[in-house]
């Protein structure tokens, strides 16, 4: 019915930009768009693909229509190891957040289970982070404040799987 119109090459900076303001104005879907455009135009471009990442997990609490697998599936596109790693580790701590936030039964266990995925990701990308860098020290430790302030525990185990009758 419509078609989309292309941005400039030279518009992508100051798109990127109002991406980035419309993110911190609490507007992810709009900056979603805005980085689905500046990626139409140039596919590899590394900051419109983290706040694309970025947008999306902002949306997983608004949104059950949105997956971890879909979001996850820009990553791989990230050309250096470590925005992977430290990347894979942001999308599972905000999908753990989310189910903070969501009623179903089960819903703190699956957050428990996101949040120690994050932080296998961020001990990845800890590994390997630029001199300098404790961004994923800092994730990991939220992660960790978020576990307990929560109480978060792993999940049961079913008495099935104890062999018991």
């Amino acid at each position: 019915m419509f078609k989309l119109k292309s941005l400039s090459e030279e518009a992508l900076p100051r798109a990127l930009e109002r991406a980035e303001r419309y993110r911190l104005l609490n507007e992810p879907a709009v900056a979603e768009s805005i980085c689905q455009d500046i990626l139409s135009l140039e596919p590899e471009h590394q900051q419109a693909l983290i706040t694309l990442v970025l947008a999306l997990t902002d949306q997983f609490a608004e949104t059950t229509n949105l997956s971890i697998s879909q979001v996850l599936a820009l990553v791989p596109r990230l050309h250096g190891e470590y925005e992977r790693a430290y990347y894979s580790g942001i999308v599972y701590e905000r999908q753990a957040r989310a189910r903070l936030k969501r009623e179903y039964p089960g819903a703190w266990f699956d957050a428990y289970d996101l949040f120690l995925q994050a932080m296998e990701w961020f001990a990845k990308a800890e590994a390997i982070r630029p001199l300098g860098n404790d961004e994923t020290i800092l994730r990991w430790n939220t992660c960790v404040r978020l576990i307990e302030g929560h109480k978060l525990q792993p999940r049961p185990r079913d008495e099935a799987e104890h062999g018991i009758e």
